[in-house]
C-alpha cells in the first residue's frame, strides 16, 4: 500500500473522538464514521463535541456499500469489539489494514481470528479522556498511539506500518513504534487495571497518585499482579514498571478520572470483566495469586448493580 487514502472509524467516543478530529480535516468524506439506527441519527443531529468544537462526520451505516477502507480503527470498549468487527465487515477489504487500539490485552486476536493476522496491527492509546453527554475533551500533547507488528525493526519498517506512519504524521497523531508491541500493550494493561479499577473503587481522580503515598501504594499492589502474571508468560515487563510510571501520572490533568470511574458515576457497565476478571483467569492458568484483583472485581460488580 502506498499510502491511505479512505479510513473508517467505529466507536465514537472518549477514544474515537482523538482520531476523529484528526482524521476528518486530512481526509474529508473519505474519512467515515461508521454507526447505524439511532446512533446514526444522534451523530449526524448533534454531532460531536470535541475539546468544545463542534464537529459533525460522514455517519455511514455498517450495510453501505461504500467499498472498502484502506484503515479501519475500532474504538469500541472491549465489550462492544464483536459488534464493531461485524459492523465494519463492508470497510474490510483485501489490503485494509486494521487497527483495535482498546484496552486489555486479547482485542487483536479477536480481530484477527474474524479478518487475520494479514490485516491486524497491534495497537493501544496513551490518552486521558473525559466524556459527558455529547462532549469529550482530552490534552493532544499528552496524548498518543503506539502501533506495529508484534516484532519491529525501527530501522525497516514493515510496508503497513510505514503507510499507518506516513498517514498519521500528515494528520497530525502522535505516534510511536514500539520494537517489541507484544511487551507495550502488556505495560498499558499493568496501568488499566490498576489506575481504573482502584481510582473506581476509591472514587479517586488523576491527581491523587501524585498525592497521597498511600493512593498510589494501592495503584502499585495490584499492579504487582499483572506484571507477575505477564512475566510467567515470558512478556519481561520490568519489575518496577508501575512505580517509575508515577511520572508519567504527574504529567495527566489532576482531575481527570478513569474511565471506569467515569462509567460507575455515569451508571455504566464497566470493563471490569476484562480487568480483573481477566486477570483472575491468566492467574489461575500461571500459578499467580490474584487476591487484589479477586477484591476489586467483587466491589467494581457491586458498584455496577448499585448503579444500573
Amino acid at each position: 500500500m502506498d499510502r491511505i487514502k479512505t479510513a473508517a472509524l467505529a466507536g465514537l467516543g472518549a477514544i474515537g473522538a482523538y482520531f476523529a478530529d484528526r482524521m476528518q480535516p486530512a481526509l474529508g468524506d473519505d474519512f467515515r464514521v461508521i454507526a447505524g439506527g439511532e446512533r446514526k441519527a444522534r451523530l449526524e443531529a448533534e454531532g460531536l463535541i470535541v475539546n468544545g468544537k463542534q464537529e459533525f462526520y460522514n455517519v455511514v451505516s455498517p450495510d453501505s456499500d461504500t467499498g472498502p477502507a484502506d484503515l479501519v480503527i475500532i474504538t469500541t470498549k472491549i465489550g462492544g469489539l464483536r459488534r464493531a468487527l461485524e459492523d465494519v465487515r463492508k470497510q474490510i477489504g483485501p489490503d485494509t489494514i486494521i487497527l483495535v487500539p482498546l484496552n486489555g490485552v486479547e482485542s487483536e486476536d479477536i480481530a484477527a481470528s474474524l479478518y487475520g493476522w494479514d490485516r491486524v496491527l497491534y495497537s493501544l492509546m496513551r490518552v486521558s479522556s473525559v466524556k459527558r453527554g455529547n462532549e469529550v475533551s482530552f490534552n493532544p500533547a499528552t496524548s498518543h498511539v503506539e502501533f506495529g507488528e508484534k516484532t519491529n525493526d525501527l530501522s525497516a519498517l514493515s510496508e503497513r506500518v510505514s503507510a499507518v506512519g506516513d498517514f498519521f504524521e500528515s494528520a497530525g497523531i502522535r505516534y510511536e513504534v514500539r520494537p517489541d508491541m507484544e511487551l507495550a500493550i502488556w505495560e498499558k494493561y499493568v496501568c488499566n487495571v490498576s489506575e481504573n479499577q482502584v481510582s473506581a473503587v476509591m472514587k479517586i481522580p488523576f491527581g491523587a497518585w501524585g498525592a497521597y503515598e498511600d493512593a498510589n501504594a494501592l495503584r502499585v499492589m495490584v499492579a504487582d499482579e499483572v506484571i507477575k502474571i505477564a512475566r510467567k508468560k515470558g512478556i519481561m515487563i520490568d519489575e518496577d514498571y508501575a512505580r517509575n510510571h508515577i511520572g508519567f501520572l504527574k504529567k495527566l490533568p489532576p482531575d481527570n478520572m478513569s474511565s471506569t470511574l467515569q462509567d460507575i458515576l455515569a451508571g455504566r457497565k464497566t470493563e471490569v470483566e476484562m480487568f480483573a476478571g481477566t486477570v483472575m483467569r491468566l492467574g489461575a492458568e500461571t500459578g499467580v495469586p490474584t487476591p487484589l484483583n479477586e477484591f476489586l472485581y467483587h466491589a467494581i460488580r457491586l458498584m455496577e448493580a448499585q448503579s444500573l
